[in-house]
């Protein structure tokens, strides 16, 4: 074939192509087999290879290219992409309303509309609500009509170049343009578009998904295989696009549903987005225009009742503001727009039957009710007791021991009674009383004004006591090895250690004396006790468990004021300012240091030994902003204290279990269960290299 009629044919064959993928992954028509399109396509392959100057990026044959990657690139997004805030109720709709009426009086953005439209509208005439894929959120650039690049979400703000894996994706068309469609395109905006493909940028958001079929087969081929299974489609569709090998990816039925466009093209509406994304060849979900909430709840249920109908998985509905001038308006708060909520479906949940209740007692008092249950398995995991909070709790829920019940559970929270099956009682049931005394030390109860727990005033009240040594050796604490529950209840019974500064005390004489302790077991854990002495500030802010202030607070404290001496001298005031901590968590650590017993405390540690270690943990950049990383494994380099410090001295956060938030889970030698629950997510591994790669 001469060179110009090779031309022409990649040409014809290229368009032929694409008509029949727009046919089968948009509109799911079928007009020839899979077959014929197959050697259509091995046509388009073999003619480019005898005339590669004729390939384009637009050819269908550019979807699966190259050699497996080395790693991703950083992308730093034109607009952030942003997560958000979760609903799971009509009440919390009715609120989300109220909570924009106090932002923006509906009387306002009424009258500019009345006067736009030269109409008079009802207040809520603005909603627009929309299916939520449970999908992985990339966004997709297209230049001068043509696909250049894919990212990931990533931090929100700074994301991962996909583009290779996200060319694999068929429903992705490599070029766009107006398809002929039911909607009408206003001229201004028909002429945007046709400007910018000619010559411009064109931005697209949406949801990588894989339908439930596909996820199903799959899942069983990596079964047959010996190989790792994953939990669910999302997770599977994000750990397709977040490894390295474009053809593993293309070998994964893959699809895309879009749902914004960044740029601006002239429309006015949310919901003109979604007909122009149709109009540009990209599956997407109409939805549904609401003039007020009960049409928008009307929307909702009606999902609901047919969530397991559609191919894909879904966990909500998308509420938002459909004037898009007036949801730039109402601006966001953290990384969430004001004008959009995800109105999501109840949680996973289960039935079972209350056997016992019992009252745990924490280390600042709290008497907590938990309920022992008949042991069911919900949302990946065996429940055998759920919290029931408070006593204000067991009242609302009216629940009694021997009920039939509701556990509910998402994540990694913990599993809590939801509702009580009143129906099926049998008249055997006892009522739940809440304890007038300590369950420990028989102290009466206190209950704070504006509180809703039962509380032990007993300062020596053992299980406070208990629980408060096994803070003060944990992890996150003063980190003593070997130092467990079941030693620290030997030490506190056998009358060792009165308070933790007591442990710094003991001799191997007073661990050997201990029945079942062996000479070298006694060697070994006042030798781990010992090596503790010197601590770092914000880890010994946090051992001396001050109410609500957990790890991250105690880093804020170290940073802002650098000793004990100065935080024991900061005023309520002072410590309201500081970035995250509010009133609650202010009035906390500022009662914490007017006790005396506590500045006691304090001073006995210092004679005891404990050496704080000096150090500016003041943010230096902010290199790391908004990322999220988990340990786990012994790093090489440095002790994970360390790792973690210098995450936050470049402004990440740190997190101790693996969660949809995380960024990068950095992999050390001997990692435990937290590599195996993040692989099975999809979620981003690095190693010690990567992250120092990182940190320079």
């Amino acid at each position: 074939m001469k060179k110009e009629e090779a031309k022409k044919r990649i040409g014809k064959l290229k368009k032929v192509i694409n008509y029949h993928r727009y046919l089968y992954h948009i509109l799911n028509k079928q007009e020839i087999s899979d077959s014929a399109l197959d050697s259509l396509k091995h046509e388009l392959y073999k003619l480019e290879q005898e005339f590669p100057e004729f390939i384009t990026l637009d050819s269908p044959t550019q979807r699966v290219a190259g050699q497996p990657l080395k790693g991703f690139r950083k992308v730093k997004h034109t607009f952030p992409m942003l997560s958000i805030e979760d609903i799971f109720s009509k009440k919390e709709l009715q609120e989300w309303k109220d909570y924009l009426k106090r932002l923006i009086p509906y009387q306002k953005f009424d009258y500019s509309r009345a006067k736009r439209e030269n109409k008079v509208l009802s207040e809520t005439d603005f909603y627009f609500t929309e299916l939520k894929i449970d999908g992985f959120a990339v966004t997709l650039i297209y230049r001068d009509g043509i696909f250049e690049q894919g990212a990931t979400r990533g931090s929100g703000r700074i994301g991962e170049n996909v583009t290779q894996n996200i060319k694999t994706i068929e429903s992705i068309p490599l070029e766009i343009k107006i398809h002929p469609s039911d909607f009408n395109l206003s001229p201004k905006i028909k002429s945007n578009i046709e400007r910018l493909i000619n010559r411009g940028i064109i931005e697209i958001r949406g949801e990588v998904y894989m339908e439930k079929r596909d996820f199903e087969r799959i899942n069983k081929e990596m079964q047959k295989r010996g190989e790792k299974t994953f939990a669910n489609p999302r997770n599977l569709a994000a750990g397709s696009i977040r490894q390295l090998n474009p053809k593993l990816a293309a070998f994964r039925p893959l699809k895309f549903f879009a749902y914004d466009i960044v740029t601006d093209l002239g429309q006015k509406k949310h919901s003109q987005e979604h007909q122009i994304l149709s109009i540009l060849g990209f599956k997407t979900d109409l939805g549904r225009e609401c003039r007020n909430l009960e049409e928008v709840a009307e929307y909702y249920e009606r999902i609901t009742n047919k969530r397991e109908s559609f191919p894909f998985q879904i966990d909500g509905v998308v509420v938002s503001i459909n004037d898009n001038k007036l949801f730039e308006e109402l601006g966001i708060v953290g990384k969430s727009p004001r004008g959009m909520r995800a109105f999501k479906f109840p949680p996973k949940k289960a039935t079972t039957i209350i056997k016992d209740i019992k009252f745990q007692v924490g280390r600042t008092g709290a008497v907590t009710p938990v309920a022992v249950l008949k042991p069911v398995y919900i949302d990946g995991a065996m429940v055998s007791r759920a919290t029931l909070h408070n006593e204000d709790e067991i009242k609302k829920l009216g629940v009694r021991i021997g009920d039939t019940v509701i556990i509910k559970r998402a994540g990694d929270v913990i599993p809590a009674v939801s509702k009580v099956l009143v129906r099926l009682r049998t008249g055997k049931e006892r009522k739940i009383k809440m304890p007038n005394v300590c369950p420990s030390c028989q102290t009466e109860l206190v209950k704070p004004e504006n509180e809703a727990i039962w509380r032990c005033p007993n300062s020596k009240c053992l299980a406070k006591k208990r629980k408060y040594f096994y803070h003060f050796a944990s992890r996150g604490a003063f980190d003593i090895e070997g130092l467990g529950p079941r030693i620290i209840d030997r030490l506190i019974e056998e009358d060792l250690v009165s308070d933790p500064s007591d442990l710094f005390n003991l001799n191997e004489d007073n661990i050997s004396a201990l029945e079942r302790f062996a000479e070298k077991s006694a060697k070994n854990l006042i030798s781990s006790i010992q090596s503790k002495k010197e601590i770092s500030f914000p880890k010994f802010i946090f051992a001396l468990g001050i109410r609500n202030v957990g790890e991250e607070t105690a880093y804020l404290l170290a940073a802002e004021f650098g000793s004990v001496e100065n935080l024991k001298k900061a005023s309520f005031s002072d410590l309201k300012k500081i970035r995250d901590i509010g009133p609650i968590v202010a009035n906390s650590i500022f009662k914490f240091f007017q006790r005396g017993r506590n500045l006691e405390f304090i001073e006995k540690l210092k004679k005891a030994g404990i050496k704080i270690e000096s150090g500016s943990y003041k943010v230096k950049a902010k290199k790391l902003e908004g990322l999220n990383f988990v340990l786990t494994g012994t790093l090489g380099t440095m002790t994970r204290r360390e790792a973690e410090e210098k995450i936050r001295l470049l402004d990440g956060n740190i997190s101790k279990s693996v969660s949809r938030k995380t960024d990068y889970l950095i992999v050390g030698k001997d990692p435990g269960s937290k590599l195996e629950r993040t692989k099975k997510a999809g979620l981003k591994v690095i190693g010690e290299k990567e992250f120092l790669k990182m940190l320079k």
